[in-house]
């Protein structure tokens, strides 16, 4: 029986008066890959701030691995890349990767590492340089190959693409693909329905607070009497 890698029910998500998130209802299975998508302030960031237990949850329940979100343990399987990300400016590129290692109980290999700057084509001189001098693609590689170095068996990302370069999103978009095969899962938000289409079994979107639509990207397309996803998408949202 497949494992369910992240259980959400009913999740309600109140900031004062305003309801960013209304009754969600959520399963990923291990070994999926799932796309969420959603104009700005849906609430995809928030859902995902409420899988790591970073903000609290009105009401509704979640669960990784069979562990409740709130607990230490539930994130010991998963690892996260924020949209806004920015290593500490003030380690190189390869302190940055050595202190994630330890923190991941990883061992640091400089064998996998330069084969991981190969995959997101980042120079190994760069390694050598303060992060305060790295561009913000630069830094966004970086957390990537910290992430994908810790082998972990969920990875929880909120726009990985973001300030990645065509070769390195193509790049990035392989290596994942050879990580669905080995088994891993994927939980991402995302604003490119192009990447959805590529590497999702499913699409989430979300609008308003509510998911209006789960299923594949070819089922949003027959729902939406499209063959293109976009389109589906936009009349999905009411575009």
């Amino acid at each position: 029986m497949t494992e369910i890698a992240i259980q959400i029910e009913k999740v309600v998500k109140t900031f004062g008066r305003h309801e960013v998130l209304k009754e969600i209802n959520l399963t990923v299975q291990s070994g999926e890959f799932i796309g969420l998508v959603g104009i700005n302030g849906a609430g995809k960031t928030t859902l995902i701030k409420c899988m790591l237990d970073f903000c609290n949850l009105t009401s509704g329940s979640i669960d990784v691995f069979g562990v409740q979100h709130t607990r230490t343990d539930a994130r010991k399987r998963l690892v996260f890349l924020p949209e806004k990300f920015m290593p500490p400016y003030y380690l190189t590129g390869s302190n940055f990767l050595v202190y994630m290692s330890e923190l991941h109980g990883v061992e640091y290999r400089d064998e996998n590492v330069a084969e991981m700057m190969k995959i997101l084509d980042l120079g190994q001189s760069a390694l050598l340089k303060p992060v305060r001098q790295y561009s913000k693609g630069m830094g966004q590689k970086l957390g990537l190959a910290a992430c994908l170095l810790s082998k972990k068996d969920l990875l929880l990302f909120d726009e990985p693409m973001s300030g990645l370069d065509p070769k390195a999103r193509a790049y990035l978009k392989r290596h994942l693909l050879e990580l669905k095969q080995a088994g891993k899962t994927l939980f991402f938000s995302t604003h490119l329905l192009s990447d959805v289409e590529t590497l999702c079994d499913r699409v989430a979107i979300l609008h308003a607070g509510r998911i209006h639509f789960i299923g594949t990207p070819q089922e949003c397309c027959h729902k939406y009497q499209t063959s293109d996803l976009e389109q589906a998408y936009l009349a999905c949202v009411g575009g």
